[in-house]
């Protein structure tokens, strides 16, 4: 087996690979491969002449410093149960090292995935809220902002301890969502028919109601800082650091 980043020649079955272990639309695959893909950004576990496993990763900031998203792990049907995804992990925790990382963060896909990577060292590092809610009679005054001026805006709202996500992050996440801001608040959303789904929701969450009808839904489901839920994960790769309390947009 071979860990190594990916040659040109890999991205189909990198395509394939991904589309079996997550099942996402065509349009989905192009939109990341397109905006947030790099090949320095990328580890492949190869047998043979065959991609077995592969991780990619999103540059994020926490206190200025350099942290790892590791986003879309997946190990082929026909290579599960080797250890393949072990370690890769492994090889991918000490390549973001000599890259002077300070740490990786991810989002496990389901609750039992949680285990799996608490045996591999990582530590809740943040949970989240998530809520429903019926449009309210009135609505909140919002607008539809750019890339960058929400980047500006999220510094501002993230909770303390918050992890930092812009650049290639915004990028693809404005491939699935719209960014909006009004008094007191700020959200990355889109809508599905009549129901509107915050991937998150900074500020005054009172809002949330009154933000379904203002963007012509009819109800909303909001994802925001909270206590409620595990949602992220963290592996410092430094003794003595602080673990992070927020991480919160996971691209679905």
């Amino acid at each position: 087996m071979n860990i190594d980043m990916p040659l040109t020649s890999q991205l189909p079955a990198l395509q394939t690979l991904w589309q079996e272990a997550f099942h996402d639309t065509k349009e989905f695959l192009d939109a990341f491969f397109h905006t947030a893909f790099s090949p320095d950004r990328c580890l492949t576990a190869t047998v043979g002449n065959q991609t077995a496993a592969a991780l990619y990763w999103f540059d994020c900031l926490y206190k200025e410093k350099r942290l790892a998203y590791l986003y879309a792990v997946a190990t082929s049907k026909a290579f599960r149960g080797q250890g393949i995804c072990h370690k890769l992990m492994e090889n991918t925790h000490r390549h973001l090292q000599t890259l002077d990382y300070e740490g990786a963060v991810l989002v496990p896909g389901n609750m039992g995935l949680f285990q799996f990577y608490e045996g591999m060292g990582y530590k809740i590092c943040g949970r989240i809220r998530e809520f429903n809610c019926t449009a309210s009679d009135d609505a909140v005054s919002l607008s539809k902002i750019t890339q960058e001026a929400y980047a500006g805006l999220r510094r501002k709202l993230l909770p303390a301890g918050g992890i930092l996500q812009e650049k290639e992050n915004l990028a693809f996440l404005k491939t699935q969502a719209d960014f909006y801001a009004g008094p007191g608040v700020l959200l990355a959303a889109y809508r599905e028919r009549n129901r509107l789904y915050g991937m998150e929701l900074l500020g005054d969450t009172a809002y949330a109601p009154a933000i379904v009808h203002a963007l012509e839904c009819t109800e909303g489901t909001f994802r925001t800082p909270g206590e409620d839920i595990p949602f992220a994960m963290y592996l410092p790769f430094k003794k003595g650091g602080d673990i992070p309390a927020y991480f919160g947009l996971a691209f679905d």
